[in-house]
């Protein structure tokens, strides 16, 4: 039983995170967070600078099958990685002097959001019934904002470079990558569709989240066997989630992964008031 919960179990966990992570753009430090925390009954920094670690493989799994698929804009990826990259050791510094109560109350709070966003976006969307239409749609999308060659103004890159600086901050401090800050603005601000901003998010978090990690690992705060394990999973996982982003119904994922968060939220909220152990 040991071996399964210090060994099967992480691997089974991580394969989950990583097929949401190839899905839906993010590094999966929403899920492996809360996780860290109550299952592995880790401290709170630890649990954010074991889940920044974890990030880093299941990211850059993801991002070279979004690449090699062309669901990806590497440009915006890159800025957005670069200026995320310069603010993540900041959010590090942050964490390291905050009491552990203020990191899992800010996780909860963002990993809330998070929840309610999806949520919210899967209320709003329709049923997909033919794939061709929504594919189309898309297309017309990306190349009203200049994206379906991956070819973005001076402009556009900017942008993409400043919702890095906040997506790096979130990410150093309570251990996420930031991709579900970043793919909601890369919708909104710069008008990529979907699919590529899933891709190129986790391009961006492959990126902010390496200065993170070492400083976390200098500090001595990473928990390098949990973390390999869950690693061993979300590798495969994210190359899985990335395939069946034209496949599966967005819509539905959002339903369940949105679900998943708010529990995730509460759970965090009522271990760190003492009301579960």
């Amino acid at each position: 039983m040991d071996i399964f919960v210090a060994y099967i179990a992480p691997v089974l966990v991580g394969i989950g995170i990583g097929i949401l992570s190839g899905m839906l753009g993010i590094g999966g430090g929403t899920v492996m967070v809360p996780i860290f925390r109550l299952a592995f009954d880790m401290s709170a920094i630890m649990s954010t600078a074991t889940s920044l670690f974890t990030i880093i493989p299941t990211s850059i799994s993801g991002a070279v099958s979004h690449i090699r698929a062309k669901t990806c804009i590497v440009s915006l990826g890159v800025a957005a990685g670069i200026g995320g990259a310069c603010t993540s050791p900041l959010g590090v510094w942050l964490a390291t002097i905050s009491p552990p109560w203020l990191i899992m109350a800010a996780a909860a709070i963002i990993i809330g959001y998070s929840a309610i966003s999806m949520l919210r976006k899967a209320l709003k969307m329709k049923p997909a019934k033919v794939p061709a239409v929504s594919d189309e749609a898309e297309a017309v999308q990306g190349q009203a904002a200049g994206a379906v060659d991956g070819k973005l103004t001076r402009k556009q890159l900017l942008i993409g470079a400043g919702i890095g600086l906040g997506a790096g901050l979130a990410s150093g401090y309570v251990g996420v990558g930031g991709g579900f800050i970043m793919v909601p603005l890369m919708l909104s601000l710069i008008g990529i569709s979907m699919k590529k901003a899933s891709g190129t998010s986790l391009i961006a978090v492959m990126i902010l989240a390496i200065p993170g990690v070492i400083e976390q690992g200098i500090l001595g705060n990473i928990n390098y066997t949990a973390g390999i394990m869950v690693a061993i999973g979300s590798i495969p996982g994210a190359v899985i989630g990335a395939r069946l982003v034209r496949k599966v119904p967005e819509r539905i994922l959002r339903f369940i992964f949105g679900g998943f968060l708010i529990v995730a939220a509460i759970m965090l909220v009522l271990n760190e008031t003492g009301i579960i152990a």
